[in-house]
């Protein structure tokens, strides 16, 4: 198998580029400083494409060792043809080879194990061969051995039929072909067997598709109704027609036997092949529906996690609740905690909830809070209401905003959180989390596992592994292209530093405590057990403020200062004074070529990469802070009205629809239907998490808590 090879035809790209990937990865390179650090080596592979390389050559890897194990099995039972190790040789899956294998693999005690140690296999020979002259009866006759458990002639014959019933499961081109037949032509029925509270599964309570057409959500939903016990789930499809189909490739006309021979192959069919046919079938459909979730989940996580920051503004983080009360924190521009206490805004009468309302009132004014971030669960909209009424009274100019509280309560109550803040009670810390997520949403959401944010479809159901792996991906390469302040970085984050890990990240964090600020990122090699290569893989991607190296502050590595540095000085540019204009000005005279000749190996990838970091030091590639106006219309689920035209902010994307907070408790779906006044195949292509969208109440089921919304009706 030539990986490399595979990789190149599977992505299109040139075979140098594959090679140098490869190379780079096996060398322990990370992926996010391949991405911006050796572009010219890849060909500029993004992120992406350099992760795809890598899941695919680690994938393809354990399909070869798989093959030389399987070969070499083989090959000590005396039974490898050419033919069949240049099949096995080829599989590009792990099943693929599995299937190769499978006739060859120690067998359990089955009947035709049974039968064969009977003795049975001349009989089983003689029927497939079918002599003439020969009376089967009389033959099968000299079989019979009570003592081994043939104690008749129809004994004998069934249990010669096992024999070559296992054979014919065994024969790789029938379970092929039974396997393209049954993803061709089966239909997935199921049947609702149990009712939940939510009658979730109420789709599927008589169901039937094509299994080749079924959206990969749909597969998802009725595994997960059939594992939970409310539904029956079966493949339904004309197996007579693959009964025919291969009894006459082994039945010659005319055979004396083709009764039992017909027989046999019904029974191999239906007790040995299709039952692990039907599992295989429907394992390789929910592979590729847990694939494609995936793909959905990092897509969602990524643009959540990449959410533009509120920056460097006071706010308070307010968590409501009804019977404990309302836990509030306020936090100073760099998210240190101020104060946090308990408001009961939402529970009393009318002059109790104002009173209280004007004692927050207070707390803002005094700690000069600009946003006040509320969490969407329990209690939101009533702790809204008291509190948008008390800041209009006091005149404040502080905005509310409504911040998604998923994953705070997770945060609030795991060892982070506790390391973090150990003398505070599990719901003070959650306010504090929300208050932070609307400064840097990046930098609190790396504390949650990103399972727990709920960004993605039917997540419980996949393997939390691969799930796991995958995000832990995303959340690197998010913090990578935003990078990290070295100074008031937590562990955590520190932890998605490419090259760091969670030993480097406390040690990091521990020498901080102790040393006081870098003041510059050479300084980094003093960490204990921090090393050549994982400085060099990580310092692109952090960044000392007021530090005594100007370039610090930038995204240029650290081998490309000289460069830099030569530019800055003979173009006479000052890196964190001059604008912009005034720096591409003095660079106009500025090439490439001019460069190459003192910097013969300096490639134009990186050449661009300086410039532009240049020109924009420290950039931050998140957008400024979207902020949704809050619907006055309607506060909880019971105001809706059909007809109603809100604004609402996209909280989940996925392959049916997307699901918008519309700030009444319960998001609202959008069908994929009505997205847009055109045919949409990919949400993700139109909008992202975080997106503000207006839209349209088409339904409202109160007993269900569901809300239908429309974009493309509100636009009309």
């Amino acid at each position: 198998m030539n990986i490399q090879d595979i990789l190149a035809r599977e992505t299109s790209l040139p075979r140098p580029s594959i090679d140098s990937a490869v190379k780079l990865l096996d060398e322990g390179n990370t992926v996010p400083f391949i991405a911006r650090y050796r572009k010219e080596a890849t060909g500029n592979l993004s992120d992406a494409v350099l992760r795809f390389v890598q899941e695919r050559v680690d994938y393809l890897r354990g399909v070869e060792q798989r093959q030389i194990t399987a070969i070499k099995a083989i090959e000590e039972q005396g039974k490898l043809t050419p033919e069949l190790q240049q099949s096995i040789e080829q599989a590009l899956t792990l099943i693929e080879v599995e299937e190769l294998y499978k006739p060859y693999k120690q067998k359990r005690k089955t009947r035709a194990v049974i039968a064969r140690e009977a003795g049975l296999e001349p009989l089983a020979l003689f029927l497939k061969k079918g002599v003439p002259g020969h009376q089967l009866s009389s033959f099968a006759a000299s079989f019979i051995k009570p003592d081994l458990g043939v104690d008749s002639v129809d004994k004998a014959i069934r249990m010669a039929c096992d024999i070559i019933a296992e054979e014919l499961s065994e024969k790789a081109e029938i379970r092929a072909y039974c396997k393209r037949y049954v993803q061709e032509h089966a239909l997935i029925v199921s049947e609702e067997i149990k009712k939940d509270e939510r009658d979730t599964y109420g789709n599927y309570a008589h169901f039937s598709s094509p299994l080749k057409n079924l959206p990969g959500f749909r597969l998802l939903a009725i595994n997960r109704g059939e594992n939970q016990g409310c539904l029956k789930v079966k493949l339904d499809y004309e197996s007579q027609v693959m009964v025919e189909r291969i009894s006459s490739k082994l039945i010659r006309p005319g055979h004396p036997y083709s009764k039992e021979l017909h027989d046999t192959v019904e029974d191999a069919l239906k007790r040995l092949i299709l039952p692990s046919i039907e599992t295989l079938v429907r394992s390789e459909a929910f592979d590729k529906a847990e694939e494609h979730a995936i793909e959905i989940f990092k897509k969602n996580t990524a643009a959540l996690l990449l959410y533009p920051p509120l920056g460097h503004k006071r706010v308070m983080g307010f968590d409501p609740g009804f019977r404990t009360g309302c836990k509030w924190a306020t936090v100073d521009e760099n998210g240190v905690p101020l104060q946090v206490g308990v408001s009961f805004v939402t529970i009393g009468n009318a002059d109790a909830i104002e009173r209280e309302a004007d004692k927050v009132m207070e707390i803002l004014k005094k700690s000069r809070i600009d946003y006040l971030a509320l969490g969407n669960g329990t209690a939101s909209r009533e702790a809204e209401e008291a509190l948008r009424k008390a800041i209009e009274r006091a005149g404040l100019p502080t905005k509310i905003v409504i911040v998604n509280e998923s994953g705070a309560s997770v945060y609030s109550a795991s060892p982070i959180g506790e390391k973090e803040f150990p003398s505070l009670p599990v719901e003070k810390r959650s306010a504090i989390s929300l208050a932070r997520r609307l400064q840097d949403p990046l930098n609190e959401l790396v504390k949650i596992d990103p399972k727990s944010i709920g960004v993605g479809q039917y997540q419980h159901d996949m393997d939390q592994k691969k799930l796991g792996e995958s995000l832990s991906n995303v959340v690197q390469d998010c913090v990578a292209k935003v990078g990290v302040n070295l100074n008031n970085a937590t562990p955590m984050i520190l932890t998605y530093i490419p090259g760091i890990g969670p030993t480097l990240a406390e040690n990091i964090y521990n020498h901080l405590k102790k040393n006081g600020p870098f003041r510059n990122r050479r300084q980094l090699l003093q960490v204990e057990r921090l090393g050549p290569k994982a400085y060099e893989q990580a310092i692109g991607f952090l960044r000392v403020y007021g530090g005594d190296e100007p370039l610090d502050v930038t995204a240029i590595h650290p081998e490309s200062y000289p460069v830099a540095k030569f530019i800055l000085s003979s173009c006479g540019i000052d890196l964190l004074h001059d604008d912009e204009e005034l720096k591409k000005e003095k660079m106009r005279q500025l090439s490439l070529s001019m460069l190459q000749s003192r910097f013969p190996t300096l490639g134009k990838e990186t050449f661009r990469d300086v410039v532009e970091e240049i020109i924009a030091p420290g950039r931050d590639i998140r957008e400024d802070a979207k902020i949704v106006e809050l619907n006055q219309q309607a506060r909880s689920i019971e105001d809706l009205k059909v007809g109603m035209i809100l604004q609402g902010t996209v909280r989940n994307i996925m392959d049916f629809g997307m699901f918008v907070d519309i700030n009444v408790h319960v998001d609202g779906l959008v069908h994929i239907s009505e997205v847009a006044n055109k045919f949409v195949k990919n949400i993700s292509e139109l909008y992202s998490i975080g997106d503000i969208v207006k839209v349209k109440v088409v339904s409202v089921d109160v007993a269900k808590k569901r809300i239908g919304l429309s974009i493309k009706q509100a636009q009309a």
